[in-house]
């Protein structure tokens, strides 16, 4: 039903973002080529991930978000995907395989990040003073958490899309 479109068949407007991807990775990834359907939709994506990854949050920590809500929403292409970064930014293979299968992830820190991830899911946004103050006291700040929001809703569109689409 979507279409995985190339730099000639995509719409206009999502040729120049297209463009861009394969100059920065080497190709267009099939999922991105469906997204390309809607530029809007692509621009959006592109856009708030580019704003989570100046987040002051560390990319393993970033990672940790993004897994969660990937494993959460079964989005099977982002878990892959950010398998490969996480592995790339250096991440220990039981941290992968942990996020993977939504195990224990033997790091405090991290842990704190996804417990905190998943708390924000589950009440949707609407977690308790001492949820909060859990995940600040493994040294994350105010904005750390205003950042977990904005990854939440950065791979919430991206794995919705991303189902949407079969990628």
């Amino acid at each position: 039903m979507f279409t995985e479109h190339t730099l000639e068949s995509a719409p206009p407007a999502s040729r120049r973002l297209m463009e861009a991807t394969a100059k920065h990775l080497g190709h267009i990834p099939p999922a991105m080529a469906r997204l390309a359907e809607s530029p809007e939709m692509l621009s959006g994506f592109l856009k708030a991930t580019g704003i989570f990854d100046q987040s002051t949050l560390d990319p393993i920590a970033r990672e940790v978000v993004v897994m969660t809500i990937a494993t959460r929403n079964g989005c099977h292409v982002c878990i892959g995907m950010h398998s490969q970064q996480l592995e790339s930014l250096g991440a220990k293979p039981e941290l992968v395989a942990a996020l993977r299968d939504q195990t224990p992830l033997g790091d405090e820190r991290l842990e704190a990040i996804g417990t905190f991830t998943r708390q924000l899911l589950a009440s949707t946004g609407a977690v308790s003073d001492d949820e909060l103050a859990a995940f600040l006291a493994y040294g994350y700040t105010p904005r750390n958490a205003l950042e977990v929001v904005l990854g939440i809703g950065t791979y919430t569109m991206s794995t919705f899309a991303n189902r949407l689409v079969r990628a």
